[in-house]
């Protein structure tokens, strides 16, 4: 006959409901109580039921990962992050692309405790989507989704940070007329987009530099490679003397740099390229990209961090915000340089 709870809550010297707590994940089971408990469960080789585990606890097992889309190559290594952290944690995970579509959007949050457990959204949701039990039994954790946590907790990167690290490195390389191609991620929905962030403005500034006199291109439509070659050309013709681009991500300064070695434009000697995401395909191009690393790696070890204290309730009642430092990858003007 098969092993039953009733067999490892004896093995163990527990009851049946200290083993259900230690298989639920239950918070403020002591440690060698849950030692015991595993053991015994390793002993007789039982495993619970999930079936029967998730209607008592109404749990599904699962949690949602939703994002835009994963054509973007950043999007997908973010995603990529966060099946690596649920699968660390031996947590499944199901992968929601809503392709920009608000319906599907709200379809997705709408389906936390039916579904999924909850809910990491790449982005910023569009408004009015319901996100009763948030912070509660049905919780979202918003990744990357701008400055305010709002009604649901928040992981971003830290974009201050980035852009004052962006802002020394020209300032060290000697660079004088930065131009911005795409605006800059630090930029606030309220500000002018045809102007450097208020952020980004007081890092020229107290490096010396005239934030009036860095222009902002706009990247029109999707902010791929190809518009980013078209920008790249626009900026080109409207300020000659630029020595500089400063990119809103990876793929526009991938564009760029095509735009560039099609006018005949020495890169990095005559206009450098700065980009943000730390692509592979920016380590691998000709010459290799300087860039931001946002870190999705650990924005993906914080998100579930922040979901899983959620799920246990060891969360506090209110929204929570955290920022993760950032890097600046540095490399140098050629492929062969820039690799070991």
């Amino acid at each position: 006959m098969a092993p039953t709870a009733r067999d490892v809550a004896a093995l163990a010297g527990v009851s049946v409901k200290t083993v259900s707590r230690v298989v639920n994940g239950a918070p403020h089971t002591r440690p060698e109580v849950v030692q015991r408990v595993r053991a015994a469960m390793t002993e007789l080789d039982w495993t619970p039921s999930a079936t029967a585990r998730n209607l008592r606890t109404r749990r599904t097992g699962l949690i949602g990962i939703g994002v835009d889309e994963l054509r973007r190559p950043y999007l997908a290594t973010l995603v990529e992050a966060l099946v690596v952290e649920a699968d660390r944690r031996g947590i499944p995970v199901a992968v929601e692309p809503t392709r920009g579509d608000d319906e599907r959007t709200r379809a997705l949050f709408a389906g936390r405790g039916t579904r999924f457990d909850g809910l990491v959204h790449i982005g910023a949701p569009p408004p009015r989507v319901g996100t009763d039990g948030a912070l509660t039994h049905r919780p979202v954790v918003v990744v990357q989704g701008g400055r305010e946590a709002g009604s649901v907790d928040h992981v971003r990167e830290d974009v201050d940070e980035a852009m004052a690290l962006v802002v020394r490195h020209l300032a060290v390389m000697g660079r004088l007329r930065p131009a911005l191609l795409g605006g800059d991620r630090a930029a606030r929905p309220d500000e002018d987009p045809a102007r450097p962030s208020a952020s980004l403005r007081a890092a020229l500034a107290e490096t010396g530099f005239d934030p009036d006199a860095v222009p902002v291109v706009p990247v029109e439509g999707v902010a791929d490679r190809r518009a980013g070659a078209r920008a790249a050309a626009r900026a080109l013709d409207a300020h000659p003397a630029l020595d500089v681009l400063v990119c809103v991500s990876d793929e526009v300064a991938l564009g760029a740099l095509a735009a560039l070695r099609g006018r005949g434009v020495d890169v990095p000697g005559q206009v450098a390229v700065v980009g943000y995401d730390d692509l592979d395909d920016g380590r691998f191009s000709t010459p290799s990209l300087t860039t931001v690393d946002p870190g999705p790696a650990r924005l993906a070890r914080m998100a579930l961090e922040l979901l899983d204290d959620r799920l246990a309730g060891r969360a506090p009642q209110g929204p929570r915000a955290v920022t993760l430092p950032v890097e600046l990858v540095r490399r140098e003007s050629t492929l062969g340089e820039a690799l070991p």
